[in-house]
C-alpha cells in the first residue's frame, strides 16, 4: 500500500513539474498584469498621500502598501523566471522581460527583510521631506535655503545654507548601508549581481553595452562642458575673488546657483556677457502679470493642446498640488503622476513664479500626456520606450519656449534680435550642458556602491571624487565620513534612477531636431518651435502611444530616423555658442 502511494505521488509530482507551455506562460501573464495594476494603483494613492501630507503615518501606510506591492511584484519576477528558454511570441516574452527587470528596489524574499528595506526608503525619503537647517531658532526648508543659494551672492550666506541643508543627510549613511545590503540580496535572488545590474538591465541591451553607451555619448559633449565650465569659472573668480575660485582647478559647489550644482541658470547674471543680453526675462515677465501657479499650469497644457492632444481631464486641476500647504510638510520635488494607469492624472509640485518652473511645469506635463498617450497599451507595457524618453519628451516641448513663441502666447511684444542668442544660448548651457556630467555621475557612483568597489567607509569621498572627475566641482568645506552628501539629493535618499535625466538631456535635443525638420522650420535650430504645428504632434504622439510595446532603439526610430541616441543635435544646437567661448576662454588653461 505505502509503495503504491508513493508511486502515485511521484508520478503527480512528474506531472506538476511538466515544461511550462506557451499557453501556461499567457495565462501567467495575464493574471500577473491584473494583479499589478491593483496593487499598484494602491500604493500609487499611498504614495500621493505620504508625499502630500507627510506624517509618520502616512508614512507606515505608504511603506505598508509599497511593500505588499513589491513583496508580489517579486514573487511575479521569480515565477516569471520559469519561462525562460520557452520560445515565446514577441509580445509575450517582451512583457516577462520587462516584469523581470521591472524592480528599482529588489527586495528579499523574506517578509520580514521585504518589510524592513521598504521601511527604510520610505523613511528616507521621508527625512528629506522633512529636511530642514535650524539656526537661532529660525529653521529653514530646501525650498528656502535654495532661494538663497539661487538669489544671494554673498560668499558666507552661501556657504551656510550649502552646509546647513547638507547637514540633514548624516542620519541617513547606516539606513543606507543596509538598505544597499538588502536591495543587492533581493537582486541576487533574481539572478543580477546587484542592484545596479538590473538597473542596467531594463534599456533593451546588456548592463555593460549601457554602461559604455552613457560613456560614448559623454565623450561626444564633454568638449563643450569644458569649455562652459573654464567660462564661468572666470567670471566667478572676477566676482569672488581668486582665494575663493581658482584660476585652475574645480569650481566651489556653493556658488554655482544650485544646491547640488546640477543647474546653474541662477548665475547668469554673474556671466552674462555685456553685449550679448537675452532681450528678456521671463521670471520677470510672469511676475510683472501677476501669473499666479495655475496660469503657469495652463500654459504648458495649452502648448500640448495647439499640436492637437486633448485637454486634461477635469480631476488633474482638482486633484494635483500647485502650491505648498501652510498647514503641512510635503514633498516639494516636481513629479507627475499616473494614479490609476489610466486618467487620473496629478501633478505635485510647489510652483514658484519664475522662468525655471515654467519649463519645469511642460517638462512634468510631458510625463502626463505620455502617461495617457499610451493608456490603451497592455498594462506591462503602459510606460515610456525608456526612462530617459520620459524624461526627454516635457524637456523637448520645453525646447520650443522660444521667444517666438512667447509673442504666440502674449508674453512678449516682439521676438528680440538673433544678435541676443549668444545670451540666450548661454543661459540654456547653463541649465542643460551644466547638467550632463551630473546627470552621468550619481548613477555611476551608486552602481559602484551597489557592485561593492565604493565601500560605505568611502561613500563620501567617493562622491567627491566622481563629482571632481566629471562636473569639476569641489566641497565648498571639508568633508569627511562623517558626512553623507549623496542622500541630501532626493534621488539618492528615495532610491530613484538617475541615468534616465542624463538619457533624456541627450534625446531632447535630438527630439526637437527631429521635430523641426518635420514641422519645416528654417530658423536655426536654437529659435525653432513646433508649437502649433499639427504634424508635428501627430508624430510625436505616434511614438508616444507606443509605450513600451517596442525595444527603444525602435520608437526613437520612429520619429528620428535613427535607432542611436546622438548628442550631436546639442554641438549643433549651441554651435554658435561654443564658437563664442572658445573666443572668450583664448589664452586660458581649460579644465581643471
Amino acid at each position: 500500500m505505502w509503495r503504491c502511494n508513493l508511486l502515485v505521488l511521484t508520478l503527480c509530482a512528474r506531472a506538476v513539474a511538466a515544461p511550462p507551455t506557451v499557453e501556461d506562460a499567457r495565462k501567467f501573464i495575464d493574471e500577473a498584469e491584473a494583479k499589478l495594476l491593483t496593487l499598484n494603483i494602491d500604493a500609487q494613492r499611498a504614495d500621493w498621500v505620504k508625499s502630500t501630507y507627510i506624517t509618520d503615518d502616512t508614512e507606515a501606510m505608504a511603506a505598508k502598501a509599497d511593500e505588499h506591492a513589491i513583496a508580489v511584484q517579486v514573487d511575479l519576477v521569480k515565477q516569471a523566471k520559469k519561462f525562460s528558454g520557452l520560445k515565446l511570441p514577441a509580445d509575450l516574452e517582451r512583457k516577462l522581460h520587462l516584469l523581470i527587470v521591472s524592480l528599482t528596489m529588489p527586495a528579499p524574499a523574506d517578509p520580514a527583510l521585504s518589510a524592513e528595506v521598504t521601511r527604510i526608503v520610505a523613511g528616507m525619503e521621508g527625512a528629506y521631506g522633512k529636511g530642514k537647517y535650524c539656526k537661532s531658532g529660525k529653521c529653514l526648508d530646501l525650498d528656502q535655503l535654495s532661494r538663497i543659494l539661487s538669489e544671494s551672492r554673498d560668499r558666507a550666506e552661501l556657504l551656510d545654507a550649502w552646509t546647513g541643508w547638507h547637514a540633514i543627510s548624516p542620519r541617513m549613511r547606516p539606513q543606507y548601508r543596509r538598505f544597499v545590503e538588502l536591495s543587492n540580496q533581493g537582486a541576487k535572488e533574481l539572478g543580477f549581481a546587484d542592484t545596479g545590474a538590473l538597473w542596467r538591465a531594463r534599456y533593451d541591451m546588456t548592463p555593460d553595452e549601457f554602461a559604455a553607451e552613457l560613456d560614448r555619448l559623454w565623450l561626444q559633449v564633454r568638449p563643450l562642458y569644458i569649455s562652459l565650465h573654464s567660462y564661468v569659472r572666470k567670471k566667478l573668480r572676477e566676482h569672488y575673488g581668486a582665494s575663493v575660485v581658482p584660476a585652475h582647478g574645480p569650481i566651489p559647489a556653493d556658488l554655482l546657483g544650485n544646491m547640488w550644482a546640477q543647474e546653474w541658470t541662477n548665475i547668469y547674471p554673474l556671466v552674462a556677457p555685456k553685449d550679448a543680453d537675452r532681450g528678456y526675462d521671463l521670471s520677470k515677465i510672469l511676475k510683472d502679470r501677476k501669473t499666479d501657479p495655475l496660469q503657469m499650469v495652463h500654459y504648458g497644457e495649452r502648448f500640448f493642446e495647439s499640436l492637437g492632444f486633448s485637454p486634461l481631464p477635469e480631476s488633474f486641476w482638482q486633484r494635483s498640488q500647485f502650491v505648498k500647504p501652510r498647514d503641512r510638510d510635503v514633498v516639494c520635488h516636481a513629479s507627475a503622476w499616473d494614479v490609476d494607469f489610466v486618467d487620473d492624472l496629478r501633478l505635485k509640485m510647489c510652483i514658484e513664479i519664475n522662468d525655471e518652473d515654467f519649463r519645469t511645469i511642460h517638462h512634468e506635463l510631458g510625463h502626463n500626456f505620455y502617461q495617457r498617450a499610451y493608456k490603451n497599451q497592455p498594462y506591462l507595457f503602459r510606460d515610456s520606450a525608456n526612462d530617459g524618453v520620459h524624461e526627454a519628451i516635457g524637456d523637448t516641448i520645453a525646447l520650443s519656449v522660444t521667444p517666438e513663441y512667447l509673442v504666440k502666447v502674449g508674453l512678449l511684444d516682439h521676438a528680440p534680435d538673433a544678435s541676443r542668442d549668444i545670451g540666450l544660448l548661454l543661459e540654456k548651457a547653463l541649465e542643460k550642458i551644466a547638467f550632463l556630467p551630473f546627470g552621468l555621475m550619481i548613477d555611476k557612483w551608486r552602481w559602484e556602491v551597489f557592485s561593492g568597489k565604493i565601500t560605505p567607509e568611502h561613500y563620501n569621498q567617493a562622491w567627491w571624487d566622481m563629482k571632481l572627475q566629471y562636473q569639476g566641482i569641489a566641497p565648498p568645506t571639508p568633508r569627511s565620513e562623517t558626512d553623507f552628501d549623496p542622500a541630501a539629493k532626493y534621488h539618492v535618499a528615495a532610491n530613484v534612477p538617475y541615468a534616465r535625466y542624463f538619457i533624456a538631456d541627450i534625446l531632447q535635443f535630438q527630439f526637437h531636431r527631429a521635430l523641426s525638420k518635420i514641422a519645416g522650420c528654417k530658423e536655426a535650430l536654437n529659435r525653432c518651435s513646433i508649437y502649433g504645428n499639427q504634424e508635428a504632434g501627430r508624430r510625436l504622439n505616434a511614438m508616444l502611444e507606443l509605450g513600451e510595446s517596442r525595444p527603444w532603439q525602435e520608437a526613437v526610430e520612429s520619429l528620428t530616423g535613427s535607432k542611436k541616441m546622438d548628442a550631436t543635435a546639442i554641438l549643433d544646437y549651441f554651435a554658435p555658442l561654443q564658437k563664442w567661448l572658445d573666443e572668450q576662454n583664448k589664452g586660458d588653461q581649460t579644465g581643471w
